[in-house]
């Protein structure tokens, strides 16, 4: 026989291995939450709509979206803006914000 330098390759039917090892699964529960998932207290201003419990970002922005439009707050010529009632302004400091904006203000009532 003479060997051509050619490895051999498997064949159809072969399973392939996997080069990559998989992690335990005692270490996949150790994963950090990311920033988003991690709960935050909100300050009283913002608990007087979100309520008083810590929670993640999300959720918050969430929670405010659901009290803007249950209060019909968003404005019906531009979307885009929320006219804020006596608990929003009380988080936004103004009457009227963009829905970029919020995210600014409720970072400053998040700890």
């Amino acid at each position: 026989m003479t060997n051509t330098g050619k490895k051999a390759t498997p064949g159809k039917g072969a399973p392939e291995k996997s080069k990559t090892s998989k992690a335990p699964e005692a270490e996949k529960s150790k994963s950090v939450p990311s920033a988003f998932a991690k709960p935050l207290q909100p300050s009283k201003e913002l608990a007087a709509v979100v309520g008083p419990d810590p929670l993640p970002r999300t959720e918050v922005v969430s929670k405010m979206w659901e009290y803007i439009k249950k209060h019909k707050l968003q404005n019906e010529a531009n979307k885009r803006e929320i006219l804020a009632d006596e608990k929003l302004a009380a988080v936004f400091g103004k009457k009227k914000v963009t829905m970029f904006e919020m995210n600014k203000f409720l970072a400053q009532h998040l700890k």
